[in-house]
């Protein structure tokens, strides 16, 4: 398919090549091109060994190097302290759903969920298989279109963990400080409880103080690599607990013992990630970063701010950096959306059958451009059909 892209200094051109659509995939999101690049040569011949990366042990001194840089450039970009443990599974984020509980949580403890979209309710279901959930905060009743305020959310008595998911790839909706800041909100949970974060679609889309979490978890496929590995960042005191016994593949501490080489590692997969992680370092880190991720969406919440034919999903103070839901007034206008737009290279906008519309996801490596040519056609033909 010919982009968008393909006419010279138009809004829409890409940064290296006009022969890639614009990819709005929810996940597996948009790649940094040089990182696509990059591992295109090192499938052949990785560090001039004779050997491609994916033929390499995961033993060897090649994989050493990458598997360290990967942990060392993760620690460095998020500012991650030295008692946090940063460990790379495999079984995506869907799998860190049963082995939080089954490591956190005892039979006769409590563990409370705020339940903000698709995914956070999953996580809850799992946990039940444990111990005790209490859902202190359930956004089904408004479709989840909002994060709660602090008032809203009703802890236990005494919960193991709280568990959040910080973005809602689904509904659209992310943990922010207010409608005019996309910064961090965290909820304030009791003293001495630890946090647990699945933070799988907005992981490094901007700063983070990774000091105020007991566990976050990721999979790589939105902002961090290829799907195949999940981020685990660990603090070493939730190490110690061990309500049950486990098999050994099923504990965190046993694959922080054996540095995330207990069974053979999705190689690839984490050093795709050791690749992006080198590129965000070299954006400028997470400062810049957020600043382009802030940039990039408001030029689509710019027009549905300033449209009466256009609605949006979630609440402007619940807006996500990474995934824009929005609809026209009827679903035959949805599916003409979605195709005229792809037919201009534009793919993946068709939203998620729970809220139905158009999602576009502008994940860290999407580019400007993109987001430009979005908000050019959303214009263009909300004047043809409003």
């Amino acid at each position: 398919m010919s982009a968008v892209a393909a006419k010279p200094g138009s809004v829409s051109s890409h940064a290296s090549s006009n022969d890639r659509c614009f990819n709005f995939s929810a996940g597996p999101g948009c790649l940094p091109e040089e990182v696509i690049q990059q591992a295109q040569q090192d499938l052949w011949n990785i560090a001039g060994s004779g050997v491609g990366i994916c033929e390499h042990s995961h033993r060897a001194k090649v994989y050493d190097k990458i598997l360290a840089d990967a942990e060392a450039d993760c620690r460095k970009i998020g500012n991650i302290p030295a008692a946090y443990k940063i460990l790379f599974l495999t079984g995506g984020a869907t799998s860190q759903n049963f082995m939080v509980p089954a490591n956190l949580l005892g039979q006769d403890e409590t563990a409370d969920y705020l339940t903000t979209g698709y995914w956070a309710e999953k996580s809850a279901e799992q946990a039940k298989l444990y111990g005790g959930v209490n859902e202190a905060w359930d956004g089904r009743a408004s479709k989840h279109s909002y994060i709660p305020s602090d008032a809203e959310i009703k802890y236990s008595a005494k919960p193991s963990y709280v568990h959040m998911c910080s973005n809602n790839t689904i509904y659209g909706t992310e943990w922010r400080a207010s409608e005019t800041d996309a910064s961090w909100r965290l909820p304030k949970v009791p003293a001495g409880v630890p946090l647990v974060c699945d933070m799988s679609s907005d992981l490094f889309c901007r700063p983070t103080d990774f000091s105020k979490f007991g566990l976050v978890y990721a999979g790589a496929q939105k902002n961090i690599g290829i799907a195949g590995t999940t981020l685990v960042v660990v603090h070493e005191d939730l190490l110690k607990r061990n309500p049950r016994e486990l098999p050994g593949m099923l504990q965190y501490r046993v694959h922080a013992k054996d540095e995330s080489r207990h069974n053979t590692p999705p190689v690839f997969a984490i050093y795709f990630s050791g690749l992006v992680f080198k590129w965000i370092l070299k954006q400028g880190g997470l400062d810049a970063i957020f600043k382009r991720n802030v940039e990039k969406a408001g030029l689509i919440y710019d027009v549905l701010d300033k449209s009466s034919f256009y609605k949006a999903h979630a609440r402007k103070d619940s807006r996500s950096l990474m995934n824009i839901t929005f609809r026209t007034p009827t679903a035959e206008l949805d599916d003409k959306f979605v195709a005229e737009a792809k037919a201009q290279g534009m793919d993946q906008l068709k939203g998620h059958r729970a809220t139905g519309g158009m999602r576009a996801s502008t994940y860290n490596a999407f580019p400007r451009a993109g987001c430009e040519a979005l908000a050019q056609f959303m214009r263009e033909f909300e004047r043809k059909n409003g």
